[in-house]
């Protein structure tokens, strides 16, 4: 857990709710009012602590203890827009994006998974295997909940979910 926590604080920007805006403009809009965090039935959304430097108070998602559902009741209460909720399927959210390690991934090494592929929300869309034994994530369907990094069973996770701001960099 402590090597989870101190990789996102070496440079993985933080995970955001569904239909938030670019980093940026998302800490220009997020009056940290917590309202996000506390409408969420599965306590997915996080307030960053201290450690966070300029984004603390604003909501996070941390995927591999808790992802997000996509259940969508963050955007509607969101009294600024930092969410956006004109963002009310799932199909059109887009958190960040999942990425396989295949030297870690169990399929890879020869072991039958079909974890990340049977929970993926955006079922046989989003994670898709090839010759029906490897997972690989279609980029243009992953609305990066980390659905898949929660249910991952190999330690550490073997598929991560990069926020959209880390994976334009």
């Amino acid at each position: 857990m402590f090597k989870y926590w101190f990789d996102l604080l070496k440079g993985k920007s933080p995970l955001r709710p569904p239909g938030a805006l670019p980093e940026e403009e998302f800490l220009k809009r997020c009056i940290k009012c917590n309202k996000c965090a506390q409408i969420c039935p599965y306590f997915s959304i996080r307030m960053a602590h201290a450690e966070w430097g300029k984004s603390m108070g604003t909501p996070m998602i941390f995927a591999r203890d808790i992802p997000c559902y996509a259940c969508m009741k963050c955007t509607a209460v969101c009294p600024t827009g930092a969410l956006q909720n004109d963002v009310v399927k799932k199909e059109e959210v887009r958190m960040g994006i999942a990425k396989i390690d295949e030297e870690k991934c169990l399929p890879y090494n020869g072991i039958i998974c079909r974890a990340c592929f049977e929970n993926c929300p955006i079922f046989r869309e989003a994670i898709i295997l090839e010759d029906e034994f490897l997972p690989k994530v279609v980029a243009e369907k992953c609305i990066g909940c980390g659905i898949c990094e929660n249910v991952c069973p190999v330690e550490g996770s073997a598929i991560i979910v990069y926020s959209k701001e880390a994976i334009a960099v």
